[in-house]
């Protein structure tokens, strides 16, 4: 299996700008928000490549901006809507 070296202080990063909590965003990628919270701590992590692609997916951002490939543009860190019946727009 693939595994992937990323940034774990841009998840948090990326989360705070998003206005997404750890509870909610844990249970977008199956993890707890333990596991979550230690993973947003340490100074580097490797994952397996689909945990980092449930990441991407959930924090609505491309693979290569958690692993350090893209920088973080100002995109990255505005709120999105997580609303998918597109009342919210």
């Amino acid at each position: 299996m693939t595994t992937l070296t990323i940034d774990p202080q841009r998840i948090k990063t990326v989360r705070k700008a998003r206005k997404l909590g750890r509870p909610k965003l844990a249970k977008l990628v199956s993890l707890t928000e333990r596991q979550l919270t230690k993973l947003e701590t340490v100074k580097t992590a490797t994952l397996p490549e689909p945990a980092v692609l449930r990441l991407a997916t959930a924090l609505q951002i491309p693979t290569q901006a958690l692993t350090g490939e893209l920088p973080l543009i100002e995109d990255d860190l505005k709120p999105k809507s997580t609303c998918t019946s597109g009342c919210c727009g």
